[in-house]
């Protein structure tokens, strides 16, 4: 119905542009007669019939395309449907399958009940950002609680290189409720780049889940309860299936946490030896007694390795480090084995440049210690 519809318009446009550029063609003879007999001579109306024919020329070629790309649309939906219409016709002429035999013995188990082998849910993750020139994507996993959460992915720019390559991974973990840890800190990710532009590094995937809701600072609830820790074994296997990762385990999973967040590291680390090679903390504040009771209540008998990292400038933060570090030497169980380091060099002229360094002190040592066996 488009069709005839424009053809109308498109058919006046060019009867009245012809008409004009005829016009226009006389007229501008006229013009010449005159100048060569030095005659006065208005050009106006030949500038108008020109403007007149260009118009209508333009408005030709609009409806022109219209009706071709109309014409094209129906002559494929059209073809279409005498594609579908034999198959459609093939599907009513083929018989229904006949019904099953009655079976005379009693149902096995497997019939009695349907089957309850239930397919692996795949995450699917988006880009959303492009940062330290590696590529950051987003998806959202189910939590302990049911409802899904978001998770976001770094892959460094190193994951394209090598189709066949798995890499290592790092667990960053964010201080508020709600959030993923590079909403706080964007820059974070320029911290894990350089340390392995430097040299001091293997590439990591960096997974960023969002942190526990209930209370305004998850960290200091799992610092008394890990078993609320944003990573768990969900996490684990949407980011397996998904990404080219080295199997969860303590030779190539550690843990990062930055301010707020690095209570979390923290208490990761201590709870699972098992799963976090090692565990990095930067410019946090630490609940000693919490995260001592959860050193000792560690299941196994790896031994936790913990970097308590602050700049030199950071007299609150290194002093809460050092309570820890004392607090889980003089502890019980597997806290008094953990093996924890304190630094305590890094100095910069801005917040910003102490951040970076801190980060890439952080992702240092963790590269260094899960390299090495526990």
């Amino acid at each position: 119905m488009t069709r005839p519809l424009l053809v109308v318009p498109l058919l006046v446009a060019a009867v009245a542009g012809a008409w004009l550029l005829r016009s226009a063609f006389l007229r501008w003879r006229d013009l010449r007669v005159a100048q060569t007999y030095e005659l006065a001579a208005e050009q106006r109306p030949l500038l108008l019939r020109v403007g007149g024919a260009m118009v209508c020329g333009m408005c030709v070629t609009a409806l022109a395309v219209t009706v071709s790309l109309d014409s094209r649309t129906g002559r494929s939906a059209q073809q279409a449907g005498a594609v579908a219409a034999p198959e459609t016709a093939a599907a009513e002429r083929s018989p229904a399958p006949p019904p099953a035999a009655p079976s005379s013995g009693p149902p096995s188990p497997a019939a009695a009940s349907p089957s309850r082998t239930v397919p692996p849910v795949v995450t699917q993750f988006k880009a959303v950002g492009q940062p330290a020139e590696g590529e950051l994507l987003e998806g959202a996993v189910a939590g302990l609680d049911g409802r899904p959460r978001t998770v976001r992915v770094w892959l460094p720019a190193q994951y394209k290189e090598d189709p066949n390559a798995r890499f290592p991974v790092i667990v960053l973990h964010a201080g508020s409720a709600r959030t993923t840890a590079d909403a706080e800190l964007p820059d974070v990710f320029d911290g894990v780049a350089s340390a392995v532009k430097l040299g001091r590094s293997r590439p990591f995937v960096v997974v960023v889940p969002q942190a526990p809701t209930g209370t305004a600072r998850p960290c200091e609830l799992v610092a008394a309860a890990p078993q609320a820790v944003a990573d768990d074994t969900a996490l684990r296997a949407a980011v397996g299936a998904a990404f080219r990762t080295l199997p969860p385990g303590p030779g190539d999973w550690g843990t990062l946490g930055i301010e707020t967040g690095a209570p979390c590291a923290v208490a990761a680390g201590l709870a699972r030896p098992d799963l976090y090679g090692a565990a990095a903390a930067v410019s946090g504040r630490y609940d000693a007694a919490a995260l001592t009771q959860t050193g000792a209540d560690a299941p196994g008998t790896a031994a936790a390795k913990l970097l308590l990292a602050a700049a030199k400038s950071d007299a609150a933060g290194l002093d809460s480090a050092r309570k820890l570090q004392s607090a889980l030497h003089s502890g019980r169980g597997r806290a008094a084995q953990a093996d924890v380091k304190v630094s305590d060099i890094v100095q910069d002229y801005t917040p910003e440049r102490v951040r970076l360094r801190l980060v890439r002190v952080a992702v240092q040592y963790l590269a260094e210690s899960l390299a090495k066996p526990a």
